[in-house]
């Protein structure tokens, strides 16, 4: 039974991805009229030049299938195809650069994030009306209602411009240091405003969150029966009540995955970071539609594969979930 219900919802999940990529395709080639370029080369261009280029960035072929052929061949194999840019550069070494660099940042701040949030929740859902339970809710409370991008300027205003502490922008400096040791140190160095400004920004609503059901659950009956055998309160609150708050949660941290991958793109602004945030937002004001195509699969792909592993796993995450049998 439950080998259907797997074998469902892979063949669900394949399904989806490729309605959203073909989706992709066609409103791309729908916003420009079915030639992309006309876009991206000037109109004085010479026929055989032009003719050239469009060759390069495999779009001389008709629509269907030849370029919908391809171009789910790029994506699926993880090859992307070319840039729209007068050298035709290809993407996959660009968005693989680019990607380890919002890995490092984003990365870290989401680890960061939740490692101080969840637990900052627990402890205040269990000492809930007392003075961690308030401070909690308060620093959550203003942390989640400020905008991301207000907490950044304060810090690289107070951090960066003014006490001079840690530098303003970009991922190294200029010249950049040369052994692998002292590169890794500045790339950390410049990494760690932008961390912890992310950390900051969004480590409220996580402790909000699991505050509010270790509040519910520390109320069920189960819970209360734990305690009237006896056992020690931790037990009850970390193997009795944060366990059966861990689907939610679980799903929580899975979806924020593909945030991870796409990266922050006002942080990234900010920041000077070259990610895949800013590489994205490049991309869409230059009309340079491969890479946004290969930016919005990957992100796809992630989140459909978070939302298959998160349902695959709820039942051995919850022993009252079945998964797969029919009542």
């Amino acid at each position: 039974m439950y080998a259907v219900y797997v074998a469902k919802r892979v063949a669900i999940a394949f399904l989806t991805l490729w309605v959203i990529v073909t989706l992709n395709f066609l409103i791309f080639r729908v916003l420009v009229g079915g030639d992309p370029s006309q876009l991206i080369m000037d109109p004085h261009f010479p026929p055989e030049a032009r003719e050239a280029m469009k060759k390069l960035w495999q779009i001389d072929r008709p629509l269907f299938p030849d370029q919908y052929l391809t171009y789910l061949y790029n994506l699926f194999t993880w090859n992307y195809g070319r840039q729209f840019d007068p050298a035709a550069s290809p993407i996959a070494p660009e968005m693989a650069w680019r990607l380890r660099n919002t890995i490092i940042l984003l990365g870290t701040a989401t680890v960061g994030t939740i490692a101080i949030g969840i637990p900052l929740g627990m402890l205040a859902g269990a000492r809930r009306g007392k003075k961690m339970d308030v401070a909690v809710i308060g620093l959550g409370l203003l942390t989640w209602g400020v905008p991301v991008f207000f907490i950044q300027l304060i810090w690289v205003a107070i951090f960066c411009n003014w006490l001079h502490i840690f530098p303003r922008a970009g991922l190294v400096g200029s010249p950049p240091p040369q052994d692998p040791l002292s590169l890794t140190a500045e790339v950390l160095h410049h990494a760690i405003s932008p961390i912890i400004t992310l950390i900051l920004a969004g480590f409220g609503s996580w402790a909000l969150y699991t505050r509010n059901m270790m509040v519910d659950a520390l109320t069920e009956d189960f819970v209360l029966t734990a305690r009237a055998k006896g056992l020690r309160e931790r037990d009850v609150i970390v193997k009795h009540a944060f366990r059966s708050i861990l689907p939610p949660i679980v799903t929580m941290i899975a979806l924020s995955i593909p945030g991870i991958v796409t990266g922050a793109i006002i942080t990234e602004s900010i920041f000077a970071w070259p990610g895949i945030g800013q590489w994205y937002i490049d991309a869409l004001m230059e009309n340079n539609h491969p890479v946004t195509q290969a930016v919005m699969y990957n992100y796809a792909v992630l989140m459909i594969a978070a939302n298959l592993i998160v349902d695959l796993a709820y039942g051995f995450l919850d022993p009252r979930i079945k998964v797969g049998v029919r009542r």
